[in-house]
């Protein structure tokens, strides 16, 4: 008998005290610590003694050992205790894709999917009627056959043109995306922690475009008083410094860098929570937190008015909620002709990872 056979689903949950629900809770706590081994496991001792995640049998030491053994830690000789392993930081982030993308359902050949079908790189749902130039190899044989069935009959059977079925073909475009950052001193004021979300949501960014479209690339680009850019391996370690705003100096570097791309598209990412308040002028900074100073913010725009002519489209994702902070990047997206997202931080990664899929729509030329 062909099909499925159903049955009642019984849970396993996993034991308290395990090793798996421990990692778990370890991994998170990584987010919240920069990647500092030792304080996680400070706050894990400290929860074990409030809420008993350990039991009689297996203990926090068992826990420290298990983590050595798997590769997950490895001992700290210079400065004592523990660090974390490239094993870890990849869990950290595979950890990331699945809790904020996992509910959500031609300049080369590369992953991502445009509006424009033909003879592309790879088949999608859609079927039509075979046309004089199209690839042998779209054709369905399946299908033309069981067409050739239906309007010839069995008795007598012989295939034309007007049988055949193709599939159609999407094309794929690479693209090059450049996210930044802010780290200035304002993502954990107010008593509300941005920059775990925002590291999070960079770490899940970055393990969906090596799984799914490795021919993409990807850079990272933090921004406080200067700018410079970050290794994706570096992002599990993140913290706020005591920096301003200069977001001139984000957008200069991250335009560098994809003018080195050799992809047509090119795309920047921007998470922020407040306004440019800085600019570098030769070895001295301007800075200004009081409000939209006018030659910070005219320099910014200026900037993003040249990533509107290399075509570079800037996405902003405000993580504030302040009107005139709004105002602001309404101007900004604007000028440059982008997009702009004024999210929760519960909400963050839903809304790149879906812009991120749907820029899969440029021109292959």
């Amino acid at each position: 008998m062909r099909g499925y056979a159903f049955s009642q689903y019984i849970p396993q949950d996993i034991p308290k005290g395990s090793f798996e629900d421990l990692l778990k809770l370890f991994i998170q706590l990584l987010n919240f610590t920069a990647g500092d081994a030792n304080e996680a496991l400070s706050w894990m001792n400290e929860l074990d003694k409030q809420y008993g995640l350990t039991n009689d049998e297996y203990g926090m030491g068992d826990f420290i050992e298990d983590l050595k053994r798997r590769g997950y830690l490895t001992d700290d000789n210079e400065n004592g205790g523990y660090i974390i392993t490239a094993k870890s930081e990849q869990t950290i982030r595979r950890s990331a894709l699945e809790e904020i993308f996992g509910k959500l359902k031609k300049s080369g050949s590369g992953n991502h999917q445009t509006n424009y079908s033909g003879q592309g790189d790879e088949p999608n749902a859609e079927r039509r009627e075979y046309q004089f130039g199209d690839n042998l190899e779209q054709i369905d044989m399946t299908q033309s056959i069981h067409n050739a069935q239906i309007n010839h009959g069995l008795g007598d059977f012989h295939l034309t043109e007007r049988d055949l079925e193709v599939e159609e073909m999407d094309y794929k475009t690479l693209t090059s995306t450049v996210l930044m950052i802010d780290i200035s001193h304002s993502m954990i004021l107010y008593g509300e922690d941005r920059i775990t979300p925002a590291k999070k949501v960079a770490m899940a960014l970055a393990e969906l475009i090596s799984t799914k479209y490795p021919k993409d690339t990807l850079d990272i680009v933090v921004f406080g008083n200067d700018a410079w850019p970050i290794s994706i391996r570096d992002l599990a370690y993140l913290q706020v410094g005591p920096y301003h705003t200069n977001t001139y100096a984000g957008l200069e570097l991250a335009v560098d860098i994809l003018r080195r791309r050799k992809t047509q598209n090119k795309q920047i990412f921007m998470i922020t929570d407040g306004k440019p308040t800085c600019l570098k002028e030769g070895l001295k900074y301007y800075k200004n937190s009081f409000g939209l100073d006018r030659k910070v913010v005219n320099k910014t725009l200026t900037m993003a008015a040249q990533c509107k002519k290399l075509k570079i489209p800037i996405t902003t994702f405000m993580i504030a909620r302040d009107p005139y902070l709004q105002s602001f990047v309404r101007q900004f997206t604007q000028v440059n002709g982008g997009k702009a997202f004024y999210s929760t931080l519960s909400g963050l990664g839903e809304y790149i990872f879906e812009d991120y899929i749907r820029n899969r729509r440029k021109t292959v030329r």
